[in-house]
């Protein structure tokens, strides 16, 4: 069992510890919940907060295509080109699934709009444009096999699954979308758990989707005082 980290930001009460856990590998139409629940027994407890990356509940979905099964049109090759490389856009493929939900006209005109904006000072309107449909999309550089080339969307009713996984645990659930860069957003959560409390807590990630194989993390509060975790508690 891995052992608890210490949350250790200005933002986040001292006394919350972070505990990676272990699952098997998650493929489509596993009981992803019930995975869950064996991996945490003996781990997490009642007051505890279960968070699930929300790239395996959307694996368990089917919520995800190989990018071989992707042909990206002229125009994705040609503006992935110009995205940051760290950026899901910067994959031609999974910038064409982009357009496929957006349209071209709309990806174009917010390419269009990114480039004029730096003249004026003003950055990132391609993201403040398409942001959501750039967000529902994990492209495949980094994720451990047999899905180093599977882009992933984003998880179908995260509210409806972690609240289904509480129902069937008696564990408080959030299905966050975490990432190296100081980000964490929740994207569903069961009745009651604080959803700000848990992204402050996940900013450092401490999910691991690679061969880390730890896509749950239970939230534990050991300070003294109301739990903050949850809303109640305030």
């Amino acid at each position: 069992m891995s052992r608890p980290i210490a949350v250790d930001r200005p933002d986040v009460p001292a006394g919350i510890r972070a505990i990676p856990v272990r699952t098997p590998i998650v493929r489509q139409g596993d009981d992803l919940a019930s995975a869950v629940v064996d991996a945490v027994r003996g781990i997490a407890r009642e007051g505890d907060v279960v968070a699930i990356a929300e790239t395996a509940v959307a694996i368990a979905q089917g919520q995800s295509v190989s990018a071989e099964l992707v042909r990206p049109s002229r125009l994705a090759y040609t503006l992935s080109r110009y995205a940051d490389p760290m950026a899901t856009v910067s994959q031609p493929e999974s910038l064409q699934i982009v357009i496929d939900r957006e349209g071209a006209p709309r990806v174009f005109y917010a390419a269009v709009m990114n480039v004029l904006g730096r003249f004026v000072g003003r950055r990132g309107l391609f993201y403040e444009i398409l942001g959501e449909a750039i967000g529902a999309i994990d492209g495949y550089t980094g994720t451990m096999p047999p899905f180093e080339r599977t882009i992933v969307f984003g998880p179908k009713d995260p509210d409806a699954f972690a609240q289904s996984f509480t129902e069937l645990s008696g564990l408080a659930c959030a299905i966050v979308d975490a990432n190296d860069l100081d980000r964490a957003h929740v994207l569903g959560a069961s009745r009651g758990v604080d959803r700000a409390a848990i992204e402050r807590a996940l900013r450092s990630n401490p999910h691991g989707n690679s061969d880390e194989q730890t896509p749950v993390v239970v939230l534990k509060w050991r300070g003294t005082g109301a739990n903050p975790l949850f809303e109640a508690a305030r």
